[in-house]
């Protein structure tokens, strides 16, 4: 069931009309970067970068395909939809100022569902320092679409791309992985008891961290100023959305290179691993294929080791090996095997079932 549900309020979003409903979801809406010179309320935003290079990265979610709102709160919706945006930013090394938010949405939402959903997206803002400076409104036919725009920004020369992975180079990630996969798999089995009865109600309590993980991720903001302050320049960087094995495939495509990772190495949660064992599921597996993580994933020299060891935020999980090579993943036993992009698309038939 949606939770936008207000006392019994429900104002019609033709109520208001589409400038009415901008106006009314904005109204608080005050910007904090000097970057920002003119946000919502006119024809265009009035940016201004200064002496630094623009990045640009937009993100689509669609009901149905990559949310479920039977057990998706809109205001977590909202906050999620600004952060998969600004983790693109954080994966090139930049910092995220502005955001441009476009919604369609069907009638049966009422007013009071887009305001659940906005303040979510107010909410990421301001924790993470940016501001919404427009967007779009529409109709649909489908249900609700989110379409989102963020704008950051990087010192000249330092934006760190996909495609300066080198041989020799150590493989990182931040934080642990397949977490949200696994609150991913909680949250449907609970809502197939649900829908067999209505009058149970799910005790999530177990499952806290998995499932927050899905519902309300964290962008890594604090991963480039960590190895600014250690001295570390990374080679090569991207956000892990879908997979730790599609986005290392993603570098070494474009790098020109090959890679070696270890099944032991990579990090996951205690929760992950009790949660994914109950499910029958190989926690490798998930954390290589499950997605929606939003950690980090970097190559750098393997002469700044010292620098990182020890570090709890990050963690060496492979390396870079010879242009032409192929890229492995070497099991717990010693035996590898190649390594495949078996995450999130889209434009799979399952995907959107």
């Amino acid at each position: 069931m949606l939770e936008y549900k207000k006392e019994g309020k429900r104002t019609p979003i033709a109520e208001l009309g589409e400038f009415g409903l901008i106006e009314h979801l904005t109204r608080d809406i005050v910007p904090v970067n000097a970057s920002t010179l003119r946000g919502v309320g006119d024809d265009a935003a009035v940016l201004d970068p200064g002496q630094r290079q623009v990045l640009v990265s937009s993100d689509m979610l669609v009901e149905g395909v990559h949310f479920d709102l039977s057990y998706t709160p809109l205001k977590h919706l909202g906050y999620k939809s600004v952060i998969v945006n600004l983790s693109d930013i954080y994966a090139m090394c930049g910092v995220p100022e502005q955001v441009v938010v476009s919604v369609a949405v069907s009638n049966r939402f009422p007013v009071e569902a887009l305001e659940e959903l906005y303040q979510g997206m107010k909410l990421a803002g301001s924790l993470y320092s940016v501001d919404i400076v427009g967007g779009d409104t529409t109709s649909s036919t489908s249900g609700l679409v989110i379409s989102i725009t963020v704008v950051g920004y990087v010192q000249k020369g330092r934006a760190v791309c996909r495609n300066g992975a080198k041989e020799g180079d150590l493989v990182v990630v931040t934080g642990d992985l397949g977490g949200a996969y696994m609150g991913l798999q909680v949250l449907r089995r609970e809502k197939k008891t649900w829908e067999a009865n209505p009058a149970w109600q799910p005790d999530l309590e177990p499952y806290q961290y998995v499932v927050q993980r899905q519902l309300r991720p964290e962008a890594r903001r604090d991963i480039p100023p960590l190895l600014e302050a250690l001295g570390v320049r990374p080679t090569a960087m991207i956000d892990i959305s879908d997979g730790l094995s599609s986005e290392m495939l993603h570098i070494c495509h474009q790098s020109g290179v090959g890679v070696r990772l270890y099944e032991d190495k990579i990090p996951k949660d205690p929760q992950t691993l009790t949660t994914a064992d109950e499910f029958g599921l190989d926690a490798s597996t998930v954390a290589l294929s499950g997605g929606e993580d939003y950690e980090l994933l970097f190559t750098m020299p393997l002469a700044d080791y010292d620098k990182i060891k020890g570090n709890p935020n990050l963690t060496p999980v492979g390396h870079i090996t010879a242009p032409g090579s192929p890229c492995r993943l070497v099991l717990r036993e010693g035996s590898e095997i190649d390594l495949k992009a078996q995450g999130w698309n889209s434009f799979q038939k399952e995907a959107q079932e």
